[in-house]
């Protein structure tokens, strides 16, 4: 083909096309002269006997060795009707690459992920009236006149559905002539209209925030740190920033760590400014994906809310990044090409010349660090609004509980929970578990029930009678007998999750209307939304949940907090163990007293000593900051050092450690940089991969990236092994 064209269009522009695959780089396509496309033009070109589409990354050939001969260079074989990649974006493909040590294609294919969008859209069929009213009028023909005789044009199932009339209806008043189709563009909110919403009253403390936060906004890059406490207002504060920056006409991307957050924003979004935004996450279905996706690269969708792959949508003109609940594990991406989209949203508003914000009531300590050092502006909110207190803070030793086994409700937590619930308040039981126990055994042989593809215990499920991998997702129905020995009910629960929780709940406060909170009982931002709008109106007044439950929600009647285990998560020699305990329960006790009524929050545990539990209680933030800091420090551990993990992985494990000691011998040498291991991931086994580490430690001021893509370049690596790159991990597992 390439040939025949050539001798009829001649030969052609030499292009440079990256496609979204893990390879080495970009290939050189010749591009005829008829064929209108620029550099950031998506095209499809021709690769084996496949056609995929790429983006023209620059002009094809330069100085390089060993290029290919045009003779032997195919075509380009078609532009897209799309607007073409902007600069800055395909800059941030190729940072992003660089710093991740992966390969560009690969980070292409985050903003790619929507090929049906590339192609020029399908126009959106609606009904508008266009003729009388048919002979035979029905009822439901005329509420579907009605609607329309007042509206304008809808789309079938919408008309249909406010109708309350079926399909036939509606094709019934078309066949008669009574309705005409017309084509209508993707609707968007009227920004102007928005704008002009009326604002909310803020305090002193916000006003003055608002205030330090616009004198940035048309400044070039920026990135401020909105510290406030839970309930401070927070959203409140940056919602005035969006405001100012759509105003300019710009658009702006917010990042959420969790969809489960989403339904509550969202109605809070459209409080404020009277329409709601662009979504992006994974429970979009393929149609929302593919016209928010052309939205934004359009510039059409001017407010953008959504999970961190939202940080790879093709912005036309991003004037501004937020980043909510910035401190939050979620933002760091564990598979394909790792990374931690705070850190990579810095990045982009760098590139960018763009302000960014990174908001928290716990913010993490690589935040407080760039504040110290002047990188990060310092924005506090340290009351909360309306004049809320914050809850007070207290433990309760469970080595003087006496409990007796299988009980996890200590006599004083009851007692306040039934001064609560009595009172007409709610209460809120956290446990950060999930399923009915995290281990199930045989009391006869012992036998323990393992994932097949993880090192790591089945956590049975009472409530839908399986046990389930939670790293894989592997399940099976709970036999009747043990596979071991035979035996017949002889299984033995170990530990609480939130299932086993609530059996007890239930039991203790029978009057009580108790619920569960789990991402696997949450489907989606529409569920999460029904759900947390139930506990609101005090559907539930016993609400038992995980993390799910720890942040962004706000329950006016809540005013009771009991951690069942608050020392679940400081074990286990994580690095920042501490820090996240301290984050997520001061995020738990956060959800006590935001309404009329003082909140409290017990927290059980085994060690009130430790200085995570001291620092909650005595509600001293900075002390305990400071001890985690001077502890980093001294290790030169992050945010003061850094670490990559290289975790080597594949089907067989001997091949597996081979591969991890050669890599060791070639290690890097240098008197700044150590490299421990290889050593078997905590996961040695995961999703039916063996998996072996190893850590490189350097000084900050090292380019670790550098240093590792030259230890991987000459290393000679088997086919069926994988090394993935962590560049500062958040989970050692």
């Amino acid at each position: 083909m390439a040939d025949d064209r050539a001798s009829i269009a001649g030969p052609g522009r030499r292009v440079n096309v990256l496609l979204p695959l893990p390879l080495r780089g970009a290939y050189d396509y010749l591009l005829d002269d008829d064929l209108d496309a620029e550099t950031g033009s998506f095209v499809v070109v021709p690769l084996g006997q496949r056609l995929l589409a790429g983006v023209i990354w620059g002009e094809g050939g330069g100085d390089e060795d060993g290029q290919v001969a045009e003779s032997r260079l195919r075509y380009v074989e078609a532009v897209l009707p799309v607007p073409p990649m902007p600069e800055v974006t395909r800059r941030f493909i190729e940072w992003l690459a660089d710093y991740t040590c992966a390969a560009p294609g690969s980070v292409l294919r985050m903003g790619m992920n929507v090929p049906a969008a590339l192609r020029a859209p399908k126009p959106r069929l609606a009904y508008e009236l266009a003729g009388p009213p048919p002979e035979r009028m029905t009822s439901a023909r005329a509420r579907v006149i009605e609607l329309l005789t007042h509206g304008p044009p809808m789309e079938p199932r919408d008309l249909a559905n406010e109708a309350g009339v079926s399909s036939g209806v509606i094709r019934g008043l078309v066949e008669t002539g009574t309705l005409a189709p017309v084509t209508i563009p993707d609707a968007m909110p009227d920004w102007r209209a928005a704008l002009d919403a009326t604002a909310p009253i803020l305090n002193d403390t916000q006003r003055v925030a608002v205030a330090d936060i616009a004198a940035v906004l048309t400044t070039g890059f920026s990135a401020t740190l909105l510290d406030g406490v839970t309930g401070a207002g927070k959203t409140e504060v940056y919602f005035e920033a969006i405001a100012a920056t759509i105003a300019r006409g710009r658009q702006v991307a917010v990042l959420l760590p969790e969809i489960a957050l989403t339904a509550e924003w969202l109605d809070r979004f459209e409080a404020r400014f009277g329409a709601r935004p662009t979504q992006w996450h994974s429970d979009l279905g393929s149609g929302e994906r593919r016209r928010h996706w052309r939205a934004v690269a359009e510039n059409r969708a001017k407010v953008i809310v959504g999970a961190r792959s939202a940080l790879f949508l093709p912005y036309a003109d991003l004037g501004l990044i937020i980043v909510d609940e910035e401190h939050d594990p979620a933002f760091k991406q564990e598979d394909g090409v790792i990374y931690h989209a705070r850190d990579m949203a810095v990045a982009r508003a760098s590139l960018g010349e763009i302000p960014i914000l990174l908001v928290s009531a716990t913010p993490s300590l690589e935040s407080l660090r760039n504040v110290e050092l002047g990188r990060y502006r310092h924005v506090g909110l340290p009351e909360r609004a309306g004049g809320a207190a914050l809850p007070e803070v207290h433990t309760i030793d469970m080595r003087r509980a006496g409990l007796p086994a299988g009980r996890w409700l200590s006599p004083e937590l009851v007692e306040a929970a039934e001064a609560a619930l009595g009172a007409g308040e709610q209460v809120m039981l956290f446990l950060n578990r999930r399923g009915y126990a995290p281990l199930t055994l045989c009391r006869t042989c012992g036998h323990r029930f393992e994932c097949p593809h993880c090192s790591a215990w089945l956590v049975e499920h009472r409530f839908a009678g399986r046990l389930q991998c939670h790293h894989c997702g592997h399940s099976v129905r709970q036999p009747k007998e043990c596979p071991s020995c035979n035996d017949s009910d002889s299984f033995a629960a170990c530990g609480p999750g939130v299932e086993r929780l609530l059996e007890e709940a239930v039991a203790t406060f029978p009057e009580a209307r108790a619920m569960v909170v789990a991402s696997d009982t949450v489907h989606g931002p529409a569920a999460a939304q029904a759900l947390m709008q139930s506990i609101r109106e005090n559907e539930f007044n016993l609400v038992i949940g995980t993390q799910i439950l720890a942040k962004g929600h706000n329950f006016p009647s809540l005013t009771l907090v009991g951690v069942i285990d608050a020392d679940l998560g400081l074990s286990g020699g994580d690095l920042r163990a501490s820090e996240r305990t301290y984050q997520l329960l001061t995020q738990v006790a956060g959800r006590a007293g935001r309404g009329e009524k003082p909140g409290r929050a017990l927290l059980q545990t085994y060690n009130p000593e430790h200085p995570v539990i001291e620092a909650l209680v005595s509600g001293d933030r900075d002390r305990f900051i400071k001890q985690e800091m001077d502890e980093r420090e001294r290790a030169s551990m992050p945010p003061f050092g850094r670490l990559v993990a290289l975790i080597v992985s594949g089907g067989n494990e001997q091949q597996v450690i081979d591969t991890a000691q050669a890599l060791a011998r070639i290690g890097p040498r240098a008197p700044d940089i150590r490299v421990l291991g290889p050593a078997p991931a905590p996961l040695r086994l995961l999703r039916g991969r063996f998996r072996w580490r190893l850590l490189m430690h350097t000084r900050r001021a090292v380019n670790a990236s550098a240093v590792v893509r030259e230890w991987l370049a000459n290393a000679e690596l088997p086919n069926a092994v994988r090394v993935a790159v962590d560049v500062d991990p958040y989970s050692f597992l």
